[in-house]
């Protein structure tokens, strides 16, 4: 019984993962150099099943993810007097990436986060249950 609730604490894991990643690009939106150089790269969440906790004998399978960059170029904005610019063409390499995309996401691994919940408050309701069935 106690494996449906490792299974959403993997899901609201996984999705609060997602919420902090989202949050990390808004904000670093205008973002045009990094400490390593270069301009700020869109991060995202990859999910995948984490068949390595399954057992067999359980439906659900928990959920891992890994952070990713993505390798979309940067988007050019004509900015001379912008302290990175290049000095020839005076073009800034700003983050390629669409904020509404990142704020729909948001609310996407919001509801995913809230789900989660629902499941863990759905078998702790079976747990009482049980409890008083067996009291």
């Amino acid at each position: 019984m106690f494996k449906t609730l490792d299974i959403s604490t993997s899901g609201l894991t996984a999705q609060r993962q997602w919420m902090n990643t989202i949050a990390g690009n808004i904000a670093n939106v205008n973002t045009t150099r990094e400490p390593d150089g270069g301009s700020y790269q869109r991060r995202y969440v990859n999910f995948s099943a984490d068949t390595s906790q399954s057992d067999g004998m359980t439906r659900g399978v928990p959920v891992s993810y890994e952070v990713k960059l993505d390798e979309s170029p940067p988007r050019m904005v004509y900015d001379p007097g912008h302290p990175d610019a290049n000095k020839e063409t005076g073009m800034v390499a700003y983050p390629a990436f669409d904020i509404v995309t990142e704020f729909v996401n948001a609310i996407a691994a919001s509801r995913a986060y809230e789900a989660n919940i629902s499941a863990v408050e759905m078998s702790k309701t079976m747990f009482n249950k049980s409890l008083e069935i067996l009291a």
